[in-house]
């Protein structure tokens, strides 16, 4: 084929092997019609050269055109696309055959027929994709042909045209052969170069692509930098007038000993209904410093239900009065995780949740979110199951990379779950989904039990 060897010349050459096979058949198809167009078109020539023997000759070109048609259509057939090349080189043997034929029936080799065969072999390998071993193949067939047909018309009267007609065979064949050989070269470096310029440039759009990711996720990185910084004031804003309030309602308790008897009870329920308020705005905000400055490398057992407890409380405003919440989790159960990442990882999972419901149009259920923890086989299990439009089949492969989003431009980056998958991994779990469009989504994460815990 080549002398060329690039450094993938293995993957190039069956690349190559595999273009040229198709670009082939589709030119032995084209050679196919043109032999059967121009053979019987031939018979224009007996008509001026051998009237006496036109009508045979016109039945032999009609047989030569039947079984070219038939190549035509059989290469395309599985057996003929498995046998491609055997009939590449059919295919100049049936034109050869019966021109040779011809020269036998006629004036051997002193025939003009001769010139045909010089047709043959120039039109062949102009419009056939040959290699140097077709080539050659087809020159012994029509040399070995033209001179069986010689040797059996009889003997040759005249010497010098026999000679005269085989130096110009030889030397078409010999021309044909040499060029065939630097024309596949020539075809191969060729298509060695697009090949890996093709190549290179793949790479260069994954690189790209990837540089682009990566500049996203500095962004995303960045904007959670600045969440943080501006989080850190906001609970400090929220800090000092809370501690007042403490302050104060310790304060108006002590009064509140000084009021009658019959004041005293309504007065301790007010600050009572005080006093909760305050406490669930301090445990928001301590869940919120943690969120958004959260020690990442430790691990601890970390209570499941009080997790939980967390995510929900973030996303109270977006559940309370809308989404049902059923939770069964299983008595101390607990996982061995960092906390601030397990509680990133929930609420991760229920935003998504809560964002699918909100796409579903509710008739006989509600929407609800259920979700379920256990110890089961050695593991502990957290399950988040919502009933809602579910997950495309074609999306279920792709939720976990990043970037993946069926939401609209601008209502997510498509980092949520990618986020989830990491930080699973990282505390030695794994996490699994299971959906049915229109019906559900349940996502499982399974963590080792490191510790003896109590079971359901």
């Amino acid at each position: 084929m080549s002398d060329y060897q690039p450094k993938n010349s293995e993957e190039i050459r069956l690349a190559f092997h595999e273009t040229e096979r198709d670009v082939w058949i589709r030119n032995f198809r084209v050679a196919s019609i043109l032999a059967f167009v121009f053979v019987p078109a031939g018979s224009s020539l007996d008509a001026f050269v051998y009237p006496g023997q036109f009508a045979a000759f016109f039945r032999l070109r009609l047989i030569c055109s039947a079984l070219l048609l038939f190549i035509w259509w059989f290469v395309k057939t599985p057996v003929g696309m498995r046998h491609y090349r055997l009939l590449g080189w059919i295919l100049p043997a049936l034109p050869t055959f019966f021109i040779s034929l011809m020269i036998y029936d006629t004036d051997g080799a002193e025939s003009t027929y001769y010139a045909g065969l010089n047709l043959v072999l120039l039109g062949a390998a102009i419009v056939l994709r040959w290699t140097l071993l077709d080539s050659v193949v087809v020159f012994l067939e029509v040399m070995g042909l033209y001179l069986a047909a010689c040797l059996l018309h009889g003997p040759i009267p005249s010497k010098s045209i026999f000679f005269n007609n085989v130096y110009f065979l030889f030397v078409t064949g010999v021309f044909v052969i040499i060029g065939s050989y630097f024309y596949n070269q020539l075809r191969f470096r060729e298509f060695t170069l697009r090949y890996e310029l093709d190549k290179t440039r793949k790479a260069l759009e994954a690189s790209l692509q990837q540089l682009k990711e990566n500049e996203m996720q500095l962004v995303q990185t960045e904007k959670l930098a600045s969440l943080g910084r501006m989080s850190a004031g906001i609970i400090h804003e929220i800090n000092n007038p809370l501690n007042f309030a403490i302050t104060g309602l310790f304060t108006l308790r002590n009064k509140g000993q000084n009021l009658a008897p019959e004041q005293q009870e309504d007065y301790a329920e007010v600050l009572n209904d005080v006093e909760e308020g305050v406490k669930r705005v301090k445990t928001i905000v301590s869940d919120l410093q943690m969120f958004t400055h959260p020690e990442t490398e430790s691990r601890d057992q970390v209570a499941v239900a009080e997790v939980v407890a967390s995510a929900l409380r973030f996303l109270s405003n977006e559940w309370k009065d809308k989404v049902q919440i059923d939770q069964q989790i299983a008595g101390h159960q607990t996982i061995w995780v960092n906390k601030n990442k397990l509680i990133h990882l929930v609420t991760n999972l229920l935003q998504n949740s809560l964002d699918a419901l909100k796409t579903k149009s509710f008739r006989d259920e509600k929407p609800t979110i259920r979700i379920e923890g256990r110890i089961e086989n050695g593991s502990s299990i957290l399950s988040v199951r919502d009933n809602g439009p579910g997950i495309a089949p074609a999306d279920v492969d792709k939720i976990f990379d990043p970037f993946f989003t069926t939401k609209d431009v601008g209502e997510g980056m498509g980092l949520g779950l990618s986020i989830c998958y990491r930080i699973v991994k990282e505390s030695g779990g794994r996490i699994s989904v299971k959906t049915e469009p229109g019906k559900f989504c349940e996502f499982t994460l399974e963590f080792p039990v490191r510790t003896n815990q109590a079971t359901n």
